[in-house]
């Protein structure tokens, strides 16, 4: 689908060109200069498409079911090629004249009838080898769920050794699959349940490891089946999820949509009692009046929760009061206002009532954030010495099953206050994905915690066992990653709340194969090494906010090159975190993989920019060119890098060392391009707006000559519209 993608941006370049030649025929002067230029056009077309349709004949080739359409497609493509190459075919005019051979000059209806069967058969293409990605996601969840089977019926450890390694290779195949698709997803909802599966099946490919492991080394133990069982069904759900995604399905039947949080409720309803003003005769008050109150039933989740102290109660049933209040005297005014005949518009006591009752919902959602907020930092702070997952881990090495029952207690009702916390953030929060991210969160720490649990209650069964031992620290790792994960949550919740952009995601990939049967040692930097390193990390930290604040710059948001920073700068800012001994990245192994992967989205980023150069000119094309070079350069040093093994400790953190200085190196390079490319963009547009207005076709209408730069400027922005239609166009 990749090379399919960028053979159709090289065809797109070209295709663009006959848009000119379509719209600017009759004003053409036959000069020598015009004819080559046009000759030229046709050519470059022509072989353009030829590579186009060699990806998706090659892509037929390889999908026996498709076969058939990928090539009549295919076929219609290079037909329509080899009718734009004939008809602009004219370096011996007047001969094809004297022939009476067709040219672009003599048959505009046919170069017209080439170019969109030309888009046609394009769309087509690409709308297969769609369905063909979709397939492939489809058929290596099968072979996982086939593997995932047969690792669930295993009664021997060498049986489960082999089948492991099938399973870990495949894993990795859906996970370079589903990444691809997921950098592919526009809808942000998708994005983020993407993210929140794929990160199940990450987190629970190690937890299946330890868990099989134990079920093999103690077969007839009922809490080592019941953690083993948990593992498995999570993991089924996770890949069931990524397929309705996929597919844009559900297997119950319609989507389900997500629950309506407090913060959409309040903001919907801002927008109809604003709406009052322009609408005085069309909208019912029993409507708002009605909103209002299942606002209001909403914010019992606050206020029933035995965890709101009573400060907190009663200010928000106060403010809910008020809230009521206003809306009622907002339903009288308006009423007020309907039974004046001469009024066409809103009173000013209207208007007042409008701003007093916005802003006392204003006030309402203010404290929610305030209340969900300062409970989700006290929790985090209470929970980051994680004494009772050190308590339960002592207890179980004891085997004393008494006390891990009063740890799991304890541990129990730890797990149910994060759950309604992160059911108040939910309400809170902001965006819809950040939503599917608390719900993600709430259902982790559900499933996590009764885990951590039965495997406490085998290692107290077996306290000698080793395996045993390694299973319950596994789970105990999941659950302080999530803990890390919601104070990133945390944070990104707060930068919407004030204003400031929440969407820097952690970078998420699936481990490599075979890196759990086999597991090289990893380190971790002392106290004194991680003192040293903090200084470059908070120098990386200001850098992902330079990147950060120039990405808000521009305009297109859902641009290529803004996408691809994004991801450059959330990949460093977890380096950053890892700098201070935070975050998913908890080992050296894990820094290197990080910074491996930032060195692929580099050189992804290169590709981007040197084809944002050929449409400059000399001047800027130098320049862009220039600091590509330098991107590349560091890109691939840090690629040297990350790969390139190192024994003992000294030589492991001058890697370390190394990794994050070749990153900074990277994102210096970003800052000082962004802003750059932003307004060569911005130029690039209001040129050809500027080419497209009707004064320059009169301009152009006056001109006798159309030079070679003027072919290759035109018809972009047409192409452009009618190309942005199809959403699976993102290049990765």
């Amino acid at each position: 689908m990749i090379q399919c993608i960028l053979a159709l941006f090289q065809l797109a370049l070209h295709c663009c060109q006959i848009t000119t030649l379509i719209n600017h025929k009759d004003k053409l002067k036959k000069t020598e200069k015009t004819l080559r230029a046009i000759q030229r056009v046709g050519q470059a077309v022509s072989v353009a498409v030829g590579r186009f349709v060699a990806v998706g004949e090659a892509i037929a080739a390889e999908n026996e079911d498709l076969k058939d359409e990928m090539g009549l497609a295919c076929f219609e493509a290079r037909r329509a090629g080899t009718a734009i190459a004939q008809l602009t075919d004219v370096s011996s005019l007047e001969q094809c004249e004297g022939d009476g051979r067709s040219t672009v000059f003599s048959d505009r209806t046919g170069m017209v009838k080439a170019a969109r069967m030309l888009l046609s058969s394009v769309t087509k293409v690409l709308v297969l080898a769609d369905c063909i990605v979709i397939k492939q996601i489809i058929s290596s969840r099968n072979k996982v769920l086939v593997t995932l089977e047969q690792l669930e019926r295993v009664s021997t450890f060498q049986e489960f050794v082999q089948i492991f390694s099938q399973f870990g290779n495949e894993m990795v195949e859906f996970a370079h699959l589903t990444g691809d698709r997921q950098n592919d997803l526009k809808d942000e909802k998708k994005r983020a349940r993407m993210a929140a599966a794929r990160a199940v099946l990450e987190k629970c490919t190690m937890m299946l490891l330890t868990a099989s492991k134990t079920c093999l080394r103690h077969p007839d133990c009922e809490s080592a089946r019941i953690n083993k069982e948990a593992v498995f069904q999570r993991m089924r759900l996770a890949l069931e999820q990524v397929i309705e995604i996929v597919t844009d399905t559900r297997s119950g039947g319609e989507a389900k949509a997500l629950p309506v949080s407090i913060y959409a409720g309040i903001k919907d309803f801002k927008v109809k009692v604003e709406g009052l003003r322009d609408s005085l005769y069309c909208v019912s008050c029993e409507a708002v009046a009605a909103q209002l109150e299942a606002l209001m039933e909403k914010t019992e989740d606050f206020t029933d929760s035995a965890y709101t102290s009573h400060e907190q109660r009663e200010t928000i049933i106060q403010l809910c009061q008020i809230t009521r209040q206003e809306t009622k005297q907002l339903i009288n005014t308006w009423r007020h206002a309907q039974q004046l005949l001469k009024a066409k518009e809103a009173t000013d006591e209207m208007e007042l009532s409008i701003l007093k009752t916005c802003q006392s919902v204003g006030d309402l959602r203010r404290e929610l954030h305030r209340v969900a907020v300062g409970r989700a930092t006290e929790l985090l702070k209470l929970h980051s010495d994680h004494l009772v997952l050190q308590a339960l881990k002592a207890s179980g090495g004891d085997g004393n099953l008494e006390a891990v029952a009063d740890y799991a207690g304890t541990l129990t009702e730890h797990k149910e206050q994060l759950v309604e916390t992160c059911r108040l953030l939910c309400h809170i929060s902001g965006t819809e994905p950040l939503e599917i991210t608390c719900i993600h969160a709430e259902e982790t720490f559900r499933v996590i915690g009764p885990q951590i649990i039965s495997a406490a209650q085998t290692l107290a069964l077996h306290p000698t066992s080793k395996i045993a031992k390694e299973n319950l620290d596994v789970f105990c790792e999941a659950w302080e990653s999530q803990l890390c994960d919601m104070a990133i949550l945390l944070k990104e919740i707060n930068d919407v709340f004030e204003g400031r952009r929440g969407d820097k995601k952690p970078y998420l990939s699936l481990p490599r194969p075979g890196k759990h049967l086999k597991t090289v040692k990893a380190a971790k930097l002392d106290a004194e090494e991680q003192t040293t390193i903090a200084k470059l990390g908070l120098e990386l930290c200001l850098l992902t906010s330079d990147v950060d604040s120039e990405v808000e710059r521009w305009d297109e948001q859902d641009h290529e090159m803004v996408r691809l920073c994004q991801i450059i700068s959330s990949m460093a800012y977890s380096m950053y975190l890892f700098t201070r001994g935070e975050g998913l990245l908890k080992t050296t192994l894990d820094l290197f993989h990080q910074a491996e992967v930032l060195s692929d989205q580099g050189l992804q980023l290169c590709h981007i920019l040197h084809t944002l150069s050929t449409q400059l000119l000399d001047e800027d094309r130098i320049l862009i060119l220039s600091e590509t070079e330098k991107l590349s350069a560091a890109c691939q040093q840090l690629q040297v890098c990350a790969k390139t093994p190192v024994q003992g400790k000294s030589a492991i953190f001058q890697k370390v060392d190394s990794s994050i200085q070749n990153t900074k190196g990277i994102l210096t390079v970003v800052v000082y391009l962004l802003p750059i490319c932003n307004k060569l963009i911005r130029k690039c547009k209001s040129e050809r707006s500027c080419l497209a207005s009707p004064q320059h076709w009169r301009e152009k209408q006056q001109s006798t000559t159309v030079s070679e730069e003027t072919l290759n400027g035109f018809g972009v922005k047409s192409l452009e519209q009618h190309m942005a239609n199809l959403t699976f166009l993102e290049s990765k």
